[in-house]
């Protein structure tokens, strides 16, 4: 143990939480990834997230403390978006949820206080929780590395080539903890996660124990690794045998997988679908498709090149497809397929990619969407088309941001509405910001006006995740420290000096 960890140690933390920097990055062990993780997130229901919080968060602990432990909330007086056209919207309404599902959907729900915890939502909009459908989670420790960075040379040249093969499993789990919990921070409360960092069994397994300790709802996508170790895509089966045995759990599992029948087959033998990049060259998809192994429920990334007949193919497959706008336009991926898609009648899920170059939040990839499409078609009307396509709307892209990111990860009968008898992913937005007011339009001030600072409460499966704006039962400042811990030695074993004005 180094002079600087034994001290930390001695002064904060025990020796059941803490891992020495030079240790794990040396040679961390599945068991050490687990149990570090683990005391990050253990400990009392209530935590002080920030040395600036305790006079807010004390007001607020008996209200968090009985809805940890209640079994019916409801949520009072919202302005409440459902995103169910047979539920309907509400501009003074009220959603109940009972055993972490939403019960009732309506104005005046009736319910004492001493048979539910009532959450006071007035000037709040409440609406379900974003999805994000395509998330390399492990680059978490490479938020804002490439600042001016494009795909090709950069990405591929940096992140994938020179620090991806350097991560061990205890970096894996630190930058996967910190994008999911980032995530839940800003408002998605699903995401699907292709980590291509599988270079052992344990790599995989840091993955998973993360988004579970982070409490997040997502599909993780086994995907890819480098080097002899890696198990891919075989180790889909112990995976599958170890830790996705319910149905009932907020994580599921799908193959991030290539464009490659031979690795196809893997997901059609485990049950699950496919997630695949499909960006350049439509030709590889087309053979699948001949093959007969793509099925109803596979997720296409991009699309940003395809021709008629890629599209027709994925249409006709059953297909569902994902698209990065902010990424996209900013790292040279190409045009985003927004109105591609919508041209075939497929209505696309939105996703960040990752976090090297942009945010991750949706509030950004919803206003990008929206922009641009208007952008596109407004041109061609001025241009003098006169049979250019209609307009997107804020509902549309809210739609995109909800129910169509649920519907590409294959949880739309679980979630992406707040529909009676589907789980409660519930988000509580403040709407009586000085930024945002007098608030005129509900589905315009979430699409196109605010951002990740409006989101006061989170809730996933009806357990509140986020609340009056801290993060619940994480102890932030010591995940920043592991954070930062791992990302100095993922860049000192790669040669790499941090310039934070460069």
């Amino acid at each position: 143990m180094c002079d600087q960890c034994r001290s930390r140690l001695n002064s904060s933390a025990s020796k059941e939480t803490f891992a020495c920097v030079e240790e794990r990055s040396a040679a961390p062990s599945r068991r050490d990834v687990i149990v570090t993780g683990a005391g990050l997130l253990a400990g009392a229901a209530v935590t002080q997230v920030t040395p600036g919080s305790a006079q807010a968060q004390g007001a607020a602990d008996a209200e968090l403390v009985r809805l940890q432990k209640a079994q019916r909330v409801l949520l009072k007086g919202g302005i409440v978006l459902s995103l169910d056209p047979k539920v309907g919207d509400f501009a003074a309404g009220d959603v109940l949820m009972e055993e972490g599902k939403i019960r009732e959907v309506r104005p005046n729900i009736d319910v004492s206080a001493d048979a539910a915890v009532i959450v006071d939502a007035s000037n709040r909009i409440l609406l379900p929780g974003f999805v994000d459908t395509h998330s390399h989670s492990y680059q978490g420790l490479l938020r804002s590395s490439l600042a001016n960075g494009l795909v090709d040379p950069d990405y591929n040249r940096d992140v994938q080539n020179k620090w991806t093969p350097a991560y061990t499993p205890a970096d894996v789990y630190a930058g996967v903890l910190i994008t999911a919990l980032g995530f839940i921070d800003m408002g998605t409360t699903a995401i699907i996660d292709l980590s291509q960092i599988s270079h052992t069994p344990e790599h995989s397994d840091a993955c998973i124990n993360a988004l579970q300790d982070a409490g997040i709802r997502a599909v993780y996508g086994y995907s890819r690794g480098a080097g002899a170790a890696s198990l891919w895509p075989q180790d889909i089966a112990r995976l599958q045998k170890t830790y996705f045995s319910s149905k009932e759990q907020l994580l599921t599992l799908a193959l991030g997988a290539s464009l490659d029948a031979k690795v196809l087959a893997a997901a059609r033998e485990a049950t699950v679908p496919a997630v695949m990049h499909y960006r350049v060259n439509p030709a590889p998809g087309l053979t699948l498709a001949k093959a007969g192994v793509l099925r109803e429920g596979d997720l296409f990334i991009h699309c940003t090149h395809l021709n008629d007949e890629a599209w027709m193919m994925i249409k006709e497959t059953g297909g569902r497809i994902s698209i990065s706008p902010p990424v996209e336009m900013a790292m040279a991926h190409g045009m985003p397929a927004v109105q591609d898609a919508l041209d075939r009648g497929i209505r696309p899920s939105l996703s960040s990619d990752h976090g090297t170059t942009v945010g991750q939040d949706c509030f950004s990839m919803m206003r990008t969407t929206f922009n641009l499409q208007r952008l596109r078609v407004l041109q061609r009307r001025r241009g003098g088309e006169t049979n250019a396509p209609s307009l997107v709307t804020c509902r549309d892209v809210l739609d995109f941001a909800t129910l169509q990111g649920a519907r590409c990860a294959n949880i739309d009968g679980k979630v992406g509405t707040l529909t009676p008898g589907k789980e409660a992913d519930v988000l509580m937005l403040r709407a009586d910001r000085i930024d945002i007011w007098p608030l005129n339009n509900a589905a315009s001030v979430v699409a196109n006006f605010m951002n990740p600072g409006h989101v006061e409460n989170v809730f996933i499966g009806g357990k509140p995740k986020k609340w009056r704006g801290n993060l619940v039962g994480i102890d932030v400042p010591r995940v920043l420290q592991l954070t930062q811990d791992a990302r100095d030695g993922l860049m000192r074993r790669t040669n790499h000096q941090v310039d934070l004005l460069g």
